[in-house]
């Protein structure tokens, strides 16, 4: 597989790095005056580590700094970004917390309802791009041994998100064609695993750490095994283009408050604080294995970086991922992004108002034995 759209795509990114005003769908919703009270509802997935940030501003309130007192924040959970993404379309969820691929999708659809992405939660090889093989799979040398031992067999990933572009990407360097590619969700690629019906699936933290530490199966590969920055993913910010043109105010405040959350996470001594602010926010997840979903890697790779903005490295996995989704029509005829999908002006301003740079921060693995409850 070839991203053939990589040199048209670059033209426009640049400028969707310029900040500034645009026409675009006006919502129904109202969000009021600056300096005013304000009622936002936010889609986010404390069931996807990689945007975890949202489940620090929620479990920290960090928005309350930043928006105008009498402001109230809803916190809505969605299992997957598609979820979030219907409902900022229906105008249900005005900010949203996902990963990179539906957020380059909602950003596509500004006739129905205007979606700007306005920050990055962090990238990363081993949070949306991990293999898991049967126990009874043989014992590989490499990543890119275990992907080249499924060729011919049966894999699966839920196609459409990150997953799916990273294991496309798998076969194509490693060479190999399974005899079929599943569409598959969470729950039927962990009891398809248990059954021994399936030899591998792609699969994102923190689901991939609990179907491992509960037995079921075992990490073969990560996007660490392979080559390039597209061989990652992304999380990303995203926000509804009536709330950024009628509250500037709003939008400045809940970017302070992301990069709040951002340099909390960043700071390895607040792991055990994180897991206990995911584990109050979700439900069937053990404490130990969240943990591990961010902090764990016996051999010390990087767990998650977390850049704010849309800097080089970013704009690299954007690239790969808006033409994975062209190549899928998921534009409909279009080829790239629209210019104004990415719209971090303000980010870039707050971050340099701070004095800081991305990224901020990495989190680098360190042992389970590390994990003191």
């Amino acid at each position: 597989m070839k991203y053939k759209f990589l040199k048209t795509f670059g033209v426009a990114m640049v400028a969707a790095l310029a900040f500034g005003a645009t026409n675009g769908a006006k919502s129904e919703v109202g969000f009021g005056k600056p300096g005013e009270p304000v009622n936002v509802v936010i889609g986010y997935q404390p069931y996807y580590t990689e945007s975890w940030s949202g489940v620090v501003v929620n479990g920290k309130q960090l928005w309350k700094k930043h928006l105008p007192a009498g402001s109230s924040a809803k916190f809505e959970i969605g299992l997957q970004g598609s979820v979030i993404v219907g409902k900022m379309l229906g105008e249900k969820n005005h900010i949203g917390y996902m990963g990179d691929m539906p957020a380059i999708v909602a950003s596509m659809r500004e006739k129905k309802v205007d979606i700007r992405m306005i920050s990055v939660l962090g990238t990363s090889k081993q949070q949306c791009n991990i293999f898991l093989v049967p126990n009874n799979a043989p014992k590989f040398n490499s990543g890119m041994d275990a992907v080249k031992w499924m060729d011919g067999k049966l894999i699966a990933a839920p196609h459409g998100a990150c997953t799916d572009r990273f294991a496309l990407l798998a076969f194509e360097q490693a060479g190999i064609k399974p005899s079929k590619y599943l569409n598959q969700n969470i729950e039927n690629i962990t009891k398809n695993l248990q059954a021994g019906k399936i030899q591998g699936a792609a699969i994102w933290e923190p689901t991939a750490s609990k179907i491992e530490m509960k037995g079921i199966a075992r990490r073969a590969a990560t996007g660490a095994d392979f080559a390039g920055d597209d061989s990652g993913d992304a999380g990303f910010l995203v926000m509804m283009n009536e709330l950024i043109e009628t509250r500037p105010d709003v939008h400045r405040g809940w970017l302070e408050a992301e990069l709040d959350a951002q340099i909390f996470l960043a700071n390895p001594a607040n792991a055990n604080a994180v897991a206990e602010m995911a584990d109050n926010q979700t439900e069937g997840m053990e404490r130990k294995v969240l943990w591990a979903s961010l902090y764990r890697d016996e051999s010390g790779a990087n767990k998650l970086t977390l850049d704010f903005v849309f800097n080089d490295k970013v704009k690299t996995m954007l690239k790969a991922s808006a033409a994975f989704l062209a190549g899928k029509k998921k534009f409909g005829k279009r080829k790239q992004l629209r210019k104004e999908a990415v719209w971090d002006g303000v980010a870039r301003e707050v971050l340099k108002s701070r004095g800081l740079s991305s990224p901020l921060g990495k989190i680098d693995g360190v042992p389970l034995s590390n994990y003191k409850p």
